[in-house]
């Protein structure tokens, strides 16, 4: 049957399953690869709307939190094969739609998120109100067809619960929102579909207001997908998104809200993506690194739960930490709304390292000295060095020279600490015994603060 004598809004379901097939086909390698970190490490633009930026002061928070949790959670849980399913799977959008109406999750306890996030030390969560599917997890007057929580099998508000349960737990809210919509043909084709793309941002715009309008105060806005037809970067599509007119509604809503760069504005911090290990010197802007805890490649839940090792995830926490960033971890719940026991277990043990070193790590700033990949890297805090060995030399370890004077050294972790200062440097001693073999943390205590 030819496509022009089919009604209007068969032809555009047609013409978004057409795209979505013979791009998964012709460029896979794409699909799979393009959320990675390397895409997307350059993806704003410095230049635009620099007024719409948090002062030192209002992002202080943030930079203070160091750990926050992210949640990966939609209608992609129940058939359990990640969030790119619908794409990935070529799963027509009135097909996936009947997802929505499986949507019962019996043991969907925002509290027991909270809790969870809570045993590992994090500050603030991150939930996916909406991701690329275009599943809300909100009440959405906004979403095209009623495509919501709300509007489910289970007939509920998410992200009302989660943001109460949130406040409940004393952790700040954080909201995911994806302007990318699968169920929009003109998300693959903004120009040759002009009435569809007005309706694609549209909803943008529509939902945008309500998340930052209507569930108290929230303190960091994330987005993703940014980027039109799974090509180029965020930077790219400003032109379509206008995002600094975007943003400057969200800042109307919510004026001192921590925003992420992936709406093609420059945002309050950076993101690099995945596990990848960190390296290079003290990044001058803020940063964020977002990984999941399961090693399986996807962020939702699948049966895969082959979890990263604590150790692993210890050193990205410190490697950040000591290089002006953050870490969002992210967490996967199932179908029925449960954290996977694995993962709930690693960030309690996670937790209890956190709780016992938090002062090195947590309300901190990085320095003085510079990082040496592998070896080590320092935070401060008032007149406190707190230097985290990586991995301690044979014999004693050289640090360049401080204009302030060490009064004291000591080994959070254990062991005495035998230290000569000089113009030249700084010389530690530690007995190979209490090296410890991911972090051996000292602390210098200074006769003044360090200069900045």
């Amino acid at each position: 049957m030819a496509i022009a004598r089919i009604p209007t809004a068969a032809r555009a379901a047609l013409v978004a399953i057409s795209l979505l097939a013979s791009l998964a086909h012709a460029a896979p390698q794409l699909v799979s690869d393009e959320i990675k970190s390397a895409q997307k490490a350059n993806n704003s633009e410095a230049a635009l709307a620099p007024e719409l930026l948090l002062s030192d002061a209002d992002l202080a928070w943030w930079r203070d939190a160091k750990l926050g949790i992210f949640v990966h959670w939609g209608l992609y849980a129940i058939p359990a094969r990640g969030e790119w399913h619908m794409f990935n799977d070529h799963v027509p959008a009135a097909e996936y739609r009947k997802l929505a109406d499986q949507f019962r999750p019996r043991h969907f306890d925002p509290d027991k998120w909270a809790l969870a996030a809570r045993s590992a030390g994090a500050r603030y969560m991150v939930l996916t109100a909406r991701h690329h599917d275009g599943f809300s997890l909100f009440d959405s007057p906004g979403s095209f067809d009623h495509f919501d929580s709300m509007h489910s099998a289970a007939h509920i508000d998410v992200v009302r619960a989660y943001t109460d349960a949130l406040r409940r737990h004393g952790l700040r809210v954080g909201i995911y929102y994806s302007p990318l919509d699968w169920r929009f043909p003109a998300y693959f084709d903004v120009k040759g579909l002009p009435e569809n793309a007005a309706a694609f941002r549209k909803q943008t715009y529509d939902q945008i207001a309500e998340l930052t309008s209507r569930y108290g105060k929230i303190d960091i806005l994330w987005y993703d997908g940014g980027w039109l037809a799974h090509r180029g970067t965020d930077a790219d599509a400003a032109w379509f998104w206008h995002p600094e007119v975007l943003n400057a509604i969200v800042r109307k809503n919510q004026p001192k809200v921590v925003i992420n760069p992936r709406s093609g504005w420059q945002g309050d911090f950076n993101v690099e993506e995945g596990a990848a290990p960190i390296s290079g010197p003290v990044r001058a802007k803020p940063w964020e690194k977002t990984f999941s805890l399961t090693a399986g490649g996807a962020w939702g839940y699948t049966p895969d739960q082959r979890l990263i090792p604590l150790d692993a995830l210890k050193r990205l926490f410190v490697d950040a930490v000591v290089r002006n960033g953050n870490l969002l971890v992210n967490v996967g719940p199932d179908a029925d709304g449960v954290v996977p026991p694995g993962q709930v277990r690693l960030l309690a043990a996670f937790g209890a390292w956190t709780g016992r070193y938090g002062e090195s790590l947590f309300a901190t700033r990085p320095g003085p000295f510079q990082p040496v990949d592998g070896v080590y890297g320092s935070t401060r805090r008032g007149r406190a060095i707190y230097l985290h060995v990586l991995k301690w030399p044979d014999g004693a370890l050289q640090l360049p020279p401080l204009r302030e004077k060490i009064v004291r050294a000591r080994a959070l972790t254990g062991g005495h600490v035998g230290f000569a200062q000089s113009v030249s440097g700084i010389e530690l001693r530690l007995d190979r015994r209490h090296v410890d073999a991911v972090d051996t943390i000292i602390r210098l205590d200074l006769d003044r603060a360090p200069a900045e």
